[in-house]
């Protein structure tokens, strides 16, 4: 079906009204069925000419029997529009088998609602359909509100998408439900309405869009918009009508084109695509008034790859072209599987015609996505395992894989419905690679920066991150990647180190946010006081390190360096915020599990002791043992600046565990160094080392303020 032919009102008609038609008959049909075993129920002829239209030698006697089970089990249910129940599962279906769905997908299509609306029960799909069709179903079967209240619609969704991580065609089933479900919402309270139509628009439709179904995904759209937006909605089909009842400028066009490719011998078919109504509306808010060729597109379909550069050769030589809209998803797919050529070109009086150029293949799966493809392990029907319809998987694209892993930690129904929305709304999908030999490639959303790649690489060993070179040059974390980007991420070798709240406004993706925040969270509950307290303020990276919920190991030497005034076997750390060393004057704070020690002029200890918390003496065992501290570097910015000072950080034994160079500022740059001394009475040398080296203007240690 072609979503731009239709309008969610009803009043761009032809299809819809054949539609409603087709629905009618359906319900009659199903109403007085046939009872002459092994005949093809007439309520569902018009299902099987579809689906035999896209896989002719399909056995529709497993077709048969779901819609007899469907039928026997709905019977007497009926929807609030009035009509039988089972008119729904017919319609779901119908809406598959005309996207080239393929008979499993149908048969779980027609028993979707069974287990979940009927006696039929999992096990008795099993026994009489097979487990395929008994993933399918339990798949897109919701959880019960009275299990789980107001968590039942973001678990159930999380139930599809694992059950899509195995099965693709469990979220083809959803899509074509709330299809259905939402072209028939007229029957609801505005305010439901308006509330799935949300849901719709945040989570369904841009499922539809990374599995690559236009089709379901463009009507979807316009129903969503007609809903939430119906004034601006009504504007864009008034000028669809204006514009309608004329001949269409673009025949002319469309005609010109043809004879072009004929006059080159390519074998061609050009039509006119028409724009939906929430294109329509978004060209309108994007050019302003719409010109004569700004409601549809030129679709050019041809037999091979090949043959999609020879009609774009001959439209930039026949035609004057628009480079600037020029694209390539033919060797660069878009991260959904769409493939296709666009190009523009000036049509004359100052118009551009847009146009889009694919092979037949191609537009099958720009218009169905993964519908098409079917089951992505198996040969196509009726081919008996020939090579020739073996496909690749598409059920764990990398969106997917994220998704499937971050929902492990997100065992919150709220924060996994906030990050399953905040995840979708993100547009596109860039390609990074590892330096190492043989790294997997990671998929990641556009606008990722290294925070994500070292989750996405790391999981919860990112934690320890502490820098990252991005093609060979040291980069920040908060660093933006871009497609092709090869990321290599330095972790701390004893996981001694943590993330940083900073991290949270670096990172892109759920699958950074979730443990990072996790961990933050961890140390709050296991300190007592904000995460910051315990990591200094440099910027680190990506790696690996302790896992979330599990305090980094101090070091040794911390554990040695103080002692608390009676109490001489508290366990005692030393603050990352203000990292003190001997001989610096300190104070305890009793924490959970502890006491942590601070600098008397930390900002943090001077907060606490403002809000009346209680401090401890604490002394130094010895003036004389190794520390950690963070030190900041304020120089003009000159080349070999850091090699300099990573050199003159080496000569005094200082082991670097995480560096940050922020950008120049009137020729100004700040370097922010994590170090590791082995005695602490070398930080003084160390310190006047580093303003010898020219360029240097002051070295200071580090104390980060509290917000």
């Amino acid at each position: 079906m072609s979503a731009e032919a239709t309008t969610p009102s009803g009043t761009a008609g032809g299809r819809r009204g054949h539609r409603r038609d087709v629905l009618r008959q359906l319900g009659r049909a199903a109403v007085l069925r046939s009872a002459l075993r092994g005949r093809l129920p007439d309520a569902i002829e018009h299902l099987a000419q579809a689906h035999r239209r896209h896989h002719p030698r399909a056995d529709l006697d497993t077709l048969r029997r779901a819609y007899l089970l469907a039928e026997a089990a709905h019977r007497g249910q009926f929807r609030k529009s009035g009509e039988p129940y089972i008119t729904h599962p017919l319609a779901v279906t119908l809406i598959l088998a005309e996207l080239g769905a393929e008979t499993t997908t149908l048969t779980a299509s027609l028993l979707h609602d069974t287990v979940e609306d009927t006696e039929v029960t999992l096990d008795q799909v099993r026994a009489d359909f097979g487990d395929e069709v008994g993933h399918l179903v339990d798949g897109v079967t919701k959880l019960e509100k009275v299990d789980y209240g107001a968590a039942a619609e973001p678990e159930t969704f999380r139930k599809m998408l694992v059950a899509t991580g195995s099965d693709v065609r469990v979220m083809s089933i959803k899509l074509a439900d709330r299809l259905h479900n939402m072209r028939t919402l007229g029957v609801m309270r505005p305010e439901k309405q308006a509330r799935i139509a949300r849901v719709t628009r945040d989570v369904l439709i841009p499922l539809a869009e990374r599995l690559g179904v236009q089709t379901l995904k463009t009507e979807l759209e316009d129903l969503v918009f007609a809903i939430l937006h119906p004034e601006e909605h009504a504007r864009a089909e008034e000028l669809m009508r204006a514009h309608a009842a004329g001949p269409d400028p673009l025949a002319e066009v469309a005609e010109s084109v043809r004879g072009v490719l004929r006059e080159a011998q390519i074998t061609a078919e050009v039509v006119i695509r028409p724009r939906h109504v929430l294109s329509v509306h978004r060209t309108r808010l994007k050019r302003g008034d719409l010109g004569p060729y700004d409601y549809g597109r030129l679709l050019i379909l041809v037999a091979e790859d090949a043959d999609c550069y020879a009609v774009l050769g001959e439209l930039h030589t026949c035609f004057t072209p628009v480079i600037s809209e020029f694209k390539d998803f033919i060797a660069v797919p878009k991260f959904n599987l769409y493939q296709s050529l666009h190009t523009a070109f000036a049509a004359g009086a100052g118009q551009i015609a847009e146009v889009l150029v694919r092979t037949q293949a191609m537009h099958s799966v720009a218009e169905a996505g993964v519908v098409a493809l079917g089951d992505p392990h198996r040969p196509c029907e009726g081919e008996s395992g020939s090579d020739e319809g073996e496909r690749a998987d598409p059920t764990r694209p990398g969106w997917l894989s994220r998704l499937l892993e971050w929902q492990r930690q997100a065992p919150d129904p709220d924060t996994f419905w906030t990050a399953l929305r905040d995840e979708l709304a993100q547009d596109g999908e860039i390609t990074v690679y590892g330096e190492a030999p043989g790294a997997a490639p990671l998929q990641l959303p556009a606008g990722a920066t290294c925070v994500d790649a070292a989750y996405a690489r790391h999981g919860q060993d990112a934690h320890a991150s502490i820098g990252v070179r991005v093609n060979g040059r040291l980069a920040t974390l908060r660093t933006v990647l871009r497609d092709g980007d090869t990321v290599h991420l330095l972790l701390a070798p004893d996981g001694s180190s943590g993330p940083s709240p900073e991290w949270l406004e670096y990172a892109a993706t759920a699958a950074a946010r979730i443990p990072i925040r996790s961990w933050l969270d961890s140390m709050r509950d296991t300190e007592g006081e904000p995460r910051q307290e315990r990591v200094g303020p440099q910027e680190q990276a990506a790696g690996a390190g302790a896992p979330a919920g599990r305090r980094a190991p101090a070091e040794p030497s911390e554990e040695q360096a103080a002692i608390v005034a009676g109490a001489p076997g508290a366990a005692v750390r030393l603050a990352r915020c203000c990292t003190p060393v001997p001989p610096d004057g300190v104070q305890g704070f009793v924490v959970r599990g502890g006491v942590t020690v601070h600098r008397e002029d930390c900002p943090s200890a001077v907060r606490m002791r403002a809000a009346g918390r209680r401090t401890l003496p604490v002394s130094w065992r010895s003036g004389s043992v190794g520390c950690r501290v963070t030190l900041h570097a304020e120089a003009l910015g000159r080349p070999e600046l850091l090699a300099d000072l990573t050199e003159a950080l080496a000569a005094h034994g200082a082991a670097v565990l995480a560096a940050e160079v922020e950008p120049p500022r009137e020729q100004r740059v700040r370097h922010t160094y994590t170090l590791r001394l082995p005695d602490s009475a070398g930080l003084p040398r160390l310190m006047r080392a580093m303003r010898r080296v020219p360029g240097v203007y002051d070295v200071t240690r580090a104390a980060r303020l509290q917000p």
